[in-house]
């Protein structure tokens, strides 16, 4: 008896010590002026022949919103950014910002292989308002040193002065895998607005030396989906990720129940969006993405070349498959009154 009451009393002890600081992480409150919680990275809604549907935007923002989310990272890799010409873009971050609601921060990224293209990029970001950017560094000509990237981010985010200016560190699609904490100590001194990183690798070392740099100084916003517990187990305080479009409240119940301390509970449904990304995974990634945008009734159309679509027989297969392992059933609701999650059934 005393060692179960032993137990029980260390597990209320972790909830009242950790409640405060993972309310914050989930309701997104400023931490060191950064960003915290969810914030989804959009997809890029076209029209079947490919040209842009803007229209989509109002109810992609309002959808992530009620969902919880507290960001919107537009024109990135899952928004297909790359393969959108400047001004698509342009028109891409003027609909976002249009449309969020005000809880919903609007990131642009404004990368492009062409410096001065990406400066532009940063100009219209803060002249529209957008609460950061963002860029990854080039892509064709890569930089091999940190001194080197500095000298491609600096006068980028020096194009938007005012903004928060995030560096997009995804190594596995830029092929730029340099050491950010490096990143970080030369960005303190040459990028007066550096406010962190969109950290998407799976090197959790680097991603901790980032998070603990200067005594949490930045904002490392970490970019895996599928291992999120694990990030938030070693500090996270907000994430960005594609998933969060279309299953947002599965992650804010791995944070919440991360929160309470409830680590079985929180494992249960980060295996949940593990499954279910196995399956998006096997049928092609992001083109798998945009079709389950189609399944929780937000079309976002096809995706532009290279990138493949699927055929109606894989689109059938993809449907099954997610059915199977519970999407969309599965996904908890939101409780618009309070913007919290309403309780759910076992998965």
């Amino acid at each position: 008896m005393m060692k179960i009451a032993g137990a029980e009393h260390s597990k209320l002890w972790l909830k009242k010590l950790m409640k405060p600081i993972f309310e914050n992480r989930i309701n997104g409150f400023n931490h060191q002026n950064g960003l915290n919680g969810l914030v989804a990275a959009p997809f890029t809604a076209m029209r079947p022949d490919g040209s842009l549907n803007l229209e989509m935007i109002p109810l992609q923002a309002t959808r992530l919103a009620e969902n919880g989310v507290n960001g919107a990272f537009v024109c990135g890799t899952t928004g297909e950014g790359l393969s959108l010409t400047t001004e698509e873009r342009l028109q891409v971050a003027e609909h976002w910002m249009k449309a969020a609601p005000q809880e919903l921060k609007v990131i642009v990224h404004v990368a492009h292989n062409s410096l001065g293209e990406s400066r532009k990029l940063a100009v219209h970001a803060q002249q529209i308002g957008a609460y950061a950017i963002a860029s990854i560094g080039p892509t064709f000509f890569r930089p091999a040193s940190v001194e080197q990237l500095m000298d491609f981010c600096v006068p980028v985010a020096a194009a938007a002065p005012t903004l928060p200016f995030y560096y997009y560190h995804m190594p596995a699609m830029t092929g730029v895998n340099l050491p950010m904490v490096d990143f970080l100590r030369l960005g303190s001194i040459r990028i007066p607005n550096l406010a962190g990183i969109k950290f998407t690798d799976e090197n959790l070392m680097n991603y901790v030396q980032c998070l603990n740099f200067e005594d949490g100084r930045f904002n490392i916003l970490f970019g895996r989906d599928e291992i999120l517990l694990a990030a938030l187990a070693l500090g996270a305080m907000g994430a960005v990720g594609s998933t969060y479009n279309y299953m947002a409240p599965i992650y804010r119940k791995v944070m919440e129940s991360f929160a309470t301390g409830d680590m079985s509970e929180a494992r249960r449904w980060q295996n949940l969006s593990i499954q279910i990304i196995a399956v998006m995974a096997r049928h092609g990634g992001l083109p798998a993405g945009k079709a389950m945008m189609k399944i929780i009734g937000l079309d976002c159309g096809p995706v532009r070349p290279p990138l493949k679509n699927l055929s109606a027989n894989e689109l059938e297969s993809l449907q099954q498959e997610l059915e199977r392992v519970g999407f969309p059933n599965q996904i908890p609701k939101m409780d618009q009154n309070c913007k919290k999650l309403a309780p759910s059934v076992r998965v």
